[in-house]
């Protein structure tokens, strides 16, 4: 069974991206909905434009890049990806008898977390997010905004309430970051580690201190 991945409108792709490729070489397979408004971002902050019907030249280019903006600086196999358009509400994960292991919205916007928290289905994302909640399978929220004002932190309480696990993309500096790839792997792995993924993206925490200076 599949990860839903969803892909909101906040800034944050590199986080996005570390995140399914490491789905991908854990050997997970994955359904993917990019939102239009993530499109955007994707578009600003690296300079693909991501098409419905190019879908898997455009997803390879950006996975394929770094998050300094470097391209060609990983290899990835996309052939466990499977891609949904965000204007389809007739799409496989719209559904709760579509089989899947749970969702992941990363990076998640303001409004993603609001139209979850709230029950909408504006697009495939927020409709695949309240079917997960429904069918009580796991859903990740890697919220990237700051600062958070009153109405979000209502709503983010309101995911937690509902079952959801809430992952500020917030890195962390023990694990001995050295480049700007290791903060985003370190947010990466931390989401995955809320869906009980395996990975090997970052050192993990184990007593010593001193640990990330070496």
């Amino acid at each position: 069974m599949p990860w839903i991945v969803g892909v909101s409108g906040a800034s944050g792709t590199p986080y996005a991206a570390a995140v399914l490729r490491a789905l991908l070489d854990a050997g997970e397979s994955v359904d993917l909905v990019v939102s239009r408004a993530s499109r955007l971002t994707l578009l600003d902050e690296t300079g693909i434009s991501f098409r419905d019907a190019h879908w898997q030249d455009d997803l390879g280019e950006w996975l394929a890049r770094g998050a300094d903006g470097k391209p060609a600086t990983f290899r990835v196999d996309l052939a466990r990806v499977r891609y949904w358009s965000a204007g389809d509400l007739a799409a496989g994960p719209s559904s709760g008898s579509y089989p899947a292991r749970g969702m992941l919205i990363v990076p998640a916007s303001t409004a993603a977390v609001a139209g979850v928290a709230l029950g909408l289905s504006k697009d495939l994302l927020q409709r695949a997010a309240s079917v997960t909640l429904k069918e009580r399978r796991p859903l990740v929220v890697a919220v990237r905004e700051t600062p958070l004002n009153g109405q979000t932190l209502r709503h983010l309480v309101t995911l937690d309430d509902l079952g959801a696990v809430v992952v500020p993309t917030s890195p962390a500096f023990y694990a001995g970051a050295t480049h700007i790839q290791d903060l985003v792997d370190f947010v990466a792995g931390r989401v995955l580690d809320a869906a009980g993924v395996g990975h090997r993206l970052y050192r993990r925490w184990e007593g010593d201190l001193g640990g990330g200076s070496k």
